[in-house]
């Protein structure tokens, strides 16, 4: 109770980007256009698969999902990140940190864990496709999707529990631009060592476990496919190219963060900004690029219009 009652801070101060008021409103504009587009992207994907009933396979079901996970992702930081660059006093409440935290745990979590039930549904249909409708049913596909939500709901609930527990009765300015669980546990008045390496250990065994799971998942589809696929292969190599892209581009910041010594502020925040901002963007693109049945479906939907 007496740790408790040490929190008096009701709110902490973001650092930004950078300190240039010019630099701050140079962003503005593109950072702006990232966000409307990952968030069009996004949502065009999720609606364009829901009323095509030609994309209600399981692969399409899983995408529509990540798309909504992307969506929800870049909205958890970016439109403060956004509102922030026109402001010299950048605040947010003791609540509004807490919730970021959760919110983008509880999203990255989630589709860490969605990547990797793409990576089976794709191991199914190449290695096993006799058996696909029938491993691969609507149930199967929906519990898939709840589970990856709740290790998500799990994960983040973890990490929130253990910050909640810190006194904070002092410092309060994070050098960020959104709440990071390690800049903001270093204004904690107290040594938080010890939880660091916790906090970092339960992010760093979700990421690595998933990536090596990815990695052996789409190892094995891509040796199966150059040893017995003769008939359709292109398009299963095409279809793994964009997941194995799309995972590179999820995982590369958040390893890079977790496995990297060496806390560097610009190169943190950069990884943060391509987190947050460019990667929800740059998943509609790359489905949307090299998928045909994605690229049939909006021009069947052109045509209607």
């Amino acid at each position: 109770m007496e740790e408790a009652n040490q929190t008096v801070v009701s709110e902490f101060i973001f650092q930004g980007l950078c300190a240039s008021k010019e630099l701050q409103i140079f962003l503005l504009l593109p950072f702006s256009t990232l966000y409307l587009m990952a968030v069009v992207g996004n949502l065009f994907i999720v609606i364009l698969i829901i009323i095509d009933h030609h994309l209600h396979s399981p692969m399409y079901f899983l995408l529509a999902n990540l798309s909504f996970i992307d969506f929800c992702l870049s909205s958890v930081t970016t439109p403060k990140l956004i509102t922030d660059l026109l402001k010299d006093n950048k605040t947010i409440s003791f609540g509004g940190c807490m919730s970021q935290i959760l919110c983008v745990h509880f999203f990255g979590g989630g589709e860490m864990v969605l990547l990797v039930t793409m990576a089976y549904d794709r191991y199914v249909a190449i290695c096993r496709p006799l058996h696909y409708s029938s491993i691969m049913d609507r149930q199967k596909c929906i519990w898939l999707v709840l589970i990856s939500w709740i290790i998500g709901f799990i994960h983040a609930m973890s990490q929130l529990i253990l910050v909640l527990e810190l006194p904070f009765c002092g410092p309060r300015l994070v050098d960020s631009f959104f709440c990071d669980i390690p800049l903001v546990m270093k204004l904690a008045c107290m040594n938080t060592d010890t939880l660091e390496i916790l906090i970092n250990a339960d992010s760093g065994v979700l990421a690595t476990t998933c990536f090596i799971l990815l990695l052996i998942s789409y190892t094995y589809i891509l040796l199966t496919v150059k040893l017995y696929s003769k008939d359709g292969s292109s398009k299963a190599l095409s279809t793994c190219t964009s997941h194995i892209i799309v995972v590179l581009l999820f995982f590369g910041p958040v390893i890079f963060i977790y496995l990297w010594p060496v806390s560097i502020t610009w190169v943190d925040k950069f990884l943060a900004v391509f987190y947050s901002v460019i990667t929800p963007l740059l998943n509609p693109a790359i489905y949307t690029l090299r998928n045909k049945d994605i690229k049939n479906a909006i021009k069947k939907l052109i045509n209607h219009m």
